[in-house]
């Protein structure tokens, strides 16, 4: 992962790859794609939040789902109540070829305990 790609903003943590521009993690911020799935990882243990994450991202591009959400939790369960996923299922997003852009969620659709992950389109793979 290019650690240049992971951007913190006011609004949070996003990340876009080379090429893709500052107004598409913008637009995506703000809802311009409508969700079309969901993966909550609260509760899973680190590797296996890791393949449900995988396997969720390679599902939502095989059908086509451009946008989604990644719910990692905000650790209020969690021993010091500090994200034990978040920061895991940032990297992951970041390795997996399918995905183009993330940023975090607004306070409705998750806030910090949630990601807005934008798919590749089939012309993008």
């Amino acid at each position: 992962m290019d650690v240049e790609s992971l951007l913190l903003t006011d609004d949070g943590l996003s990340f876009r790859r080379p090429g893709v521009g500052p107004d598409v993690v913008t637009r995506l911020r703000r809802g311009h794609w409508a969700l079309q799935g969901e993966i909550d990882l609260h509760g899973l243990r680190r590797e296996e939040a890791r393949e449900q994450l995988a396997a969720f991202v390679r599902e939502a591009s095989r059908r086509g789902a451009r946008c989604v959400r990644v719910v990692h939790g905000k650790g209020h369960g969690s021993p010091g109540r500090r994200p034990v996923l978040k920061a895991k299922v940032q990297r992951w997003l970041a390795q997996c070829a399918e995905v183009i852009a993330f940023t975090q969620a607004s306070g409705p659709q998750g806030g910090a305990g949630a990601l807005i992950v934008l798919l590749a389109g089939s012309a993008g793979r």
